[in-house]
């Protein structure tokens, strides 16, 4: 049967509502008009609070690795050195980084699918007392996982010249993250998962320690010069060409997450990655992640199964976009999102989408509706 509809269950980018869609047809604006200055200057103050901070937000023109980027090279200078946690694809990316711009990465590496202990950075911190930062990810895409981000906090408050810097591109919006209260130095995210936009904007929220270390740091980059961008942006602008239509975008996305409440906005991430939990071992499958995240759910595909199979059959056939498993892990999982967009009839859709598809595979371990009733059960229960 052809399927008619398109659905989009990827950890990114995710599905944009009806209300962003019509924000973002909007006749363009010009990016240095009065009329845009205003949804700029409100759109930084909205995540503020979303990021639940008094330090300074700023919006860039790209995606989350260039706020990554950014951190890297405003807050560091050539020789300096950084913890990074490397415990999937994203924490490679921070190492990555490190190492273009002259930082040396202190790696921790953390299996795929675990945890970081922070016990472990304060004793990558003694061993190396000379490191400037902590380079971690909030939650491990790549393996659906969540780092005791607030734990890592806690222990570097001891280290007041460390700073603790969260990749939470696929957490904020997804948890209610108290950033200053956490400690967390300096935070990104992106506009096309939790947030509800399209891709194209990186956010990065710096408190009075990464400010100060921000005026410290000679500026390396032309285009990601936070020092230029935080002298514009306070002003309602933007040192170079912004994304007007996606700004407009994201006012109305994080409009519809102030309506819903951050708490309730948490609430409902759980009961969907509690119900997604609950369906797939329903049906004979394990989860990936020791510590699962509330976004995203990781999944081993069955023995003598290839994940990039469910992944294509859910989408050729059935017209439902899910996610794969990135390097190593390519054909053992596939990943069902549900941050952002997301429903329990999402929830449900992700589901029944992987049963017909390990149907069609050969595993038969279970009957049709077994992961829908276990989903419904939780969902009832709360």
């Amino acid at each position: 049967m052809r399927t008619i509809k398109k659905r989009l269950l990827t950890p990114g980018p995710t599905m944009v509502p009806e209300r962003v869609l019509e924000a973002l047809s909007r006749p363009v604006l010009y990016h240095r008009s009065p009329e845009f200055k205003e949804i700029f200057l409100d759109t930084r103050e909205r995540l503020k609070k979303l990021f639940r901070t008094d330090g300074e937000v700023l919006i860039l023109t790209s995606s989350g690795t260039g706020a990554m980027e950014a951190a890297v090279v405003n807050l560091f200078k050539p020789g300096d050195s950084a913890v990074v946690v490397v415990g999937g694809k994203f924490g490679e990316r921070w190492k990555e980084l490190c190492e273009v711009y002259g930082v040396r990465p202190v790696v921790i590496e953390v299996e795929w699918g675990r945890s970081v202990n922070p016990e472990d950075i304060e004793k990558a911190i003694k061993e190396n007392p000379e490191v400037k930062g902590v380079l971690v990810q909030i939650c491990e895409t790549s393996t659906g996982t969540i780092h005791d981000v607030k734990g890592i906090g806690e222990v570097l408050k001891n280290y007041p010249d460390v700073l603790l810097i969260a990749d939470g591109i696929t957490a904020y919006g997804v948890y209610d993250i108290p950033t200053d209260e956490w400690g967390i130095d300096v935070a990104i995210t992106g506009s096309q998962k939790a947030l509800m936009t399209p891709p194209g904007l990186a956010v990065i929220s710096l408190n009075e320690r990464a400010l100060k270390r921000l005026e410290e740091v000679e500026t390396r980059s032309y285009y990601f010069d936070l020092k230029k961008e935080l002298k514009n942006q306070k002003k309602g602008q933007t040192a170079y060409t912004t994304g007007t239509s996606l700004v407009v975008a994201l006012n109305e996305a994080l409009k519809m997450i102030e309506e819903e409440g951050l708490a309730n906005v948490a609430k409902r991430h759980e009961l969907l990655a509690k119900a997604t939990r609950a369906g797939v071992e329903a049906i004979g499958l394990k989860l990936f992640s020791e510590r699962p995240a509330n976004g995203v759910t990781a999944i081993y595909a069955p023995e003598g199964i290839n994940g990039q199979d469910v992944v294509k059959i859910a989408r050729e056939e059935f017209g439902v976009t899910i996610a794969g498993g990135q390097a190593h892990l390519k054909g053992k999982i596939f990943r069902l999102s549900h941050m952002g967009y997301v429903d329990i009839f999402d929830v449900l859709t992700a589901l029944e989408v992987t049963e017909f598809a390990l149907y069609k595979l050969g595993y038969r371990k279970f009957s049709l509706g077994d992961s829908l009733r276990a989903a419904m059960e939780v969902i009832e229960k709360c």
